[in-house]
């Protein structure tokens, strides 16, 4: 599958080795990233200064069903990881299809983790522990208020009403 810079978990095992012997700082994020707006741009933006290489880890569309319901992802995966795959600020896009990113952030160890404060903070404590047990830096970013994927697709559909 891989393409560009969208990538396999086991692809990105066999290179971060190489970015760490460099003393190269790797920083991950995770999401959705359906319907991608402004506010995921500065979100990864931000992250990418955090570090030397970005790897994003994006749900897979079985994941966000699990986690949002039946009629979401509204962009299909692969759609999603070429559209982030395509911004300056993303080194690499792996698709996970756990609900969360353990493993593949267990796999990675990244310096730092980075996500958007769209999360609740207490659903984040095992995340954040999880990361800081492997050595690694937790970070959160403040969300851009009033602006979410939920929130365009709830203006579309008032848009949109007979």
């Amino acid at each position: 599958m891989p393409y560009g810079r969208i990538r396999s978990i086991e692809e990105i095992e066999r290179v971060v080795p190489n970015f760490k012997n460099k003393s190269k700082i790797i920083v991950t994020t995770n999401g959705s990233f359906d319907l991608i707006h402004g506010a995921h741009a500065r979100l990864l933006n931000k992250a990418k200064e955090l570090g030397d290489y970005l790897i994003v880890l994006l749900n897979s569309d079985e994941s966000i069903k699990r986690n949002k319901g039946p009629q979401r992802p509204i962009i299909p995966e692969i759609e999603r990881a070429y559209m982030l795959s395509e911004l300056k600020a993303v080194d690499y896009v792996v698709i996970f299809p756990q609900d969360k990113p353990l493993e593949y952030l267990a796999r990675i160890k990244p310096d730092v983790h980075v996500k958007g404060g769209s999360v609740d903070n207490k659903k984040l404590k095992e995340e954040i522990e999880f990361i800081e047990n492997l050595g690694g830096e937790y970070k959160i970013f403040e969300l851009e208020h009033g602006l979410s994927t939920t929130n365009i697709i709830q203006k579309i559909l008032d848009a949109y009403k007979n």
